[in-house]
């Protein structure tokens, strides 16, 4: 069994910064992947960054690539989404999740573990 719980979340003006962070517990799996996902209200749940078990792959959506960075840090079962140059239509709800997998996904259904989310509000 695996908890995981996002935080960092608030409210930014329009090119500011904040960096999420998703600290998990319980058992963990040594061969796992995990991603970030948004979901504003009305819209469906969004793929965001995933991240191998040693950090050395990640992948993108085009919509964050070149903006957000996914890390991991191992030691302390941590992982962060950094986001720079938010823009209005980044406010959402912000979700980790994990996988038993080794792959980097990018579907919500290949995730077997979720966080409870942490808001996001961007200013314009």
């Amino acid at each position: 069994q695996v908890q995981l719980v996002e935080s960092g979340g608030g409210l930014v003006q329009a090119g500011g910064s904040l960096r999420l962070s998703c600290v998990a517990s319980g058992r963990t799996f040594s061969n796992n992947a995990m991603g970030w996902f948004r979901q504003a209200p009305g819209r469906e749940r969004e793929f965001l960054a995933a991240i191998n078990w040693s950090g050395s792959n990640k992948y993108y959506a085009d919509s964050v690539k070149g903006r957000f960075t996914i890390s991991r840090d191992r030691p302390k079962n941590t992982m962060t989404l950094q986001m720079n140059s938010l823009k209005p239509e980044d406010m959402a709800v912000y979700y980790c999740a994990a996988t038993t997998s080794g792959l980097l996904r990018t579907r919500a259904g290949d995730y077997n573990y979720w966080g409870q989310g942490t808001q996001v509000t961007v200013s314009s």
